[in-house]
């Protein structure tokens, strides 16, 4: 059994904290998973995890190893060292460091008439968050993000999606890479953009087709524009002209699963 960490200066202690910052996670190919919930989602969804930190007062070793965890890879913490590590207070007693994977392009499984929702430069670790809760009960196919502001390994991105970063198939590209591998596949393009829209109801999503959505400061590159087979637009009766990336996310793609459910 290992022994309890009880210092802020204790060595594992500080490489976990350095993984909040996301160039340590890029060079290390490591990143941290808080929450009980979380850490069994990632690990049944072919996450490695690295290491396991648990607070004695709120779980014990027990209760991980029947979660299928091993005793080599859990640390016992006192209770200081684990309010350190630890942002929320539902968390379950855990917080762990996993690898990442390499979320490539040519890593996806898509079946024979794939829905996929693509991120381009989207810049809130909250917003990616709650575009994975959504992909993840409209059970999308898979979230492709094109020339990321942030890493689906953020903290905040892993906290916001409730762990929905591990149930959906994901995969980081530049926006070139993925309108040429999506044409390859022949699925088609509909892109959120004001200009020569049709209501999103209009457009058919029956047919094996990616939904595109942009930054909301600055919408989409002029690169998605012209190979969109069709723009769409969510129709608004208030003072603005555009929502929450998020929220939009959410309209369209329940939208298109409602039609492929007729």
């Amino acid at each position: 059994m290992h022994p309890v960490i009880i210092s802020h200066s204790n060595p594992k202690i500080k490489h976990l904290i350095s993984l909040d910052k996301s160039r340590e996670r890029k060079k290390l190919g490591l990143f941290v998973i808080e929450g009980l919930k979380e850490l069994k989602l990632a690990k049944n969804n072919g996450y490695e995890i690295e290491s396991i930190f648990y607070s004695t007062h709120l779980i014990d070793e027990t209760t991980l190893q029947k979660a299928g965890f091993q005793k080599s890879q859990l640390w016992a913490v006192g209770q200081n060292v684990f309010e350190k590590i630890a942002y929320r207070e539902t968390t379950g007693g855990v917080v762990a460091i996993a690898k990442q994977k390499s979320n490539r392009l040519d890593q996806l499984q898509l079946k024979n008439n794939p829905l996929l929702l693509v991120l381009e430069a989207v810049e809130k670790p909250g917003n990616m968050g709650a575009i994975l809760r959504t992909a993840d009960a409209a059970g999308v196919d898979a979230v492709v993000c094109c020339d990321p502001q942030t890493d689906f390994y953020n903290p905040n991105v892993i906290r916001s999606s409730i762990g929905c970063v591990f149930t959906n198939q994901i995969a980081a590209a530049t926006s070139d890479e993925t309108i040429a591998w999506l044409k390859a596949k022949q699925i088609k393009i509909f892109c959120t953009y004001l200009g020569g829209s049709i209501p999103y109801t209009s457009a058919s999503f029956q047919q094996p087709c990616a939904i595109v959505m942009g930054s909301e400061s600055s919408g989409l590159t002029e690169a998605w524009i012209k190979n969109s087979a069709a723009n769409i637009i969510i129709p608004m009766k208030g003072k603005i002209d555009s929502m929450n990336v998020s929220v939009s996310a959410a309209i369209v793609v329940f939208e298109a699963l409602r039609q492929r459910q007729l």
